[in-house]
């Protein structure tokens, strides 16, 4: 193992498939039992596991040690995502898996809890300013997750999602993320993005075997993004309060 991937905690697809052991292979093949499944809705997800675009962080423990190895492979992956061409193939999505010991959590209400705790930690931890364009309040339509200066969407996927199987990814949480600007590119406010989203949400349905969740709507256009990170199991309004509160200047 060179010096540099000794220090890094964003680790490639190609590196995880290859040498991953324990939790981490376990994980690993968690996703991928997902994502080569054919059913699965997200056809982006899917695409980039078949040519092996994943990037991948593991995080072996919810302590402040933990937590700084997630910043620190999360700046990593920033800095990685801000020359990107615009192009789907280099377009990485990014997994964090969370070990089995780290989440105390049996309900999907429990690893919602859990997961907005950890980007409430990252939000304490963000190095960089948050961008001026980009609104601070998460009931305000322009919200989103930031970290370094980006813009970013974070899915939360645990193993208490029975009914809604496409939040499911096995049996570790995940968050999956990707820069918000790539959902505007490929799936935004234009006819082929409104038609990508159409074709998504259908398969959804179908993978699921229920309509997809209510809250999935389009940023920017009167949808709460951040009901949409942790959808909830049922098929029902929602006006609980967001846990993440900003506290920078």
């Amino acid at each position: 193992m060179s010096e540099s991937e000794k220090n890094t905690k964003l680790i490639t697809h190609t590196h995880v498939s290859e040498r991953a052991t324990g939790w981490h292979r376990a994980a690993f093949e968690d996703i991928a039992d997902r994502l080569t499944d054919s059913g699965f809705p997200c056809v982006f997800s899917r695409n980039a596991f078949r040519k092996k675009l994943l990037r991948f962080i593991f995080v072996e423990n919810s302590e402040r040690s933990g937590l700084e190895h997630l910043a620190a492979g999360l700046k990593e992956y920033v800095e990685i995502s801000r020359e990107w061409d615009g192009q789907l193939d280099t377009a990485y999505p990014l997994a964090v898996a969370f070990s089995q010991d780290a989440v105390k959590a049996q309900t999907v209400e429990e690893y919602h809890a859990f997961g907005w705790k950890v980007l409430q930690e990252l939000h304490d931890l963000d190095p960089g300013p948050w961008p001026d364009e980009v609104g601070k309040d998460p009931d305000a339509d322009g919200w989103s997750m930031c970290f370094d200066s980006m813009p970013l969407f974070c899915n939360m996927s645990s193993p208490a999602h029975t009914a809604r199987r496409s939040r499911n990814l096995g049996e570790y949480f995940f968050l999956i993320v990707n820069p918000r600007e790539r959902f505007d590119v490929f799936a935004g406010e234009t006819p082929s993005g409104r038609k990508v989203r159409a074709n998504i949400r259908n398969r959804i349905a179908r993978y699921d075997s229920m309509p997809h969740a209510m809250q999935l709507g389009s940023y920017g256009a009167g949808a709460l993004e951040w009901y949409q990170y942790g959808l909830i199991e049922e098929n029902a309004p929602r006006s609980d309060e967001c846990p993440f509160k900003f506290r920078g200047a």
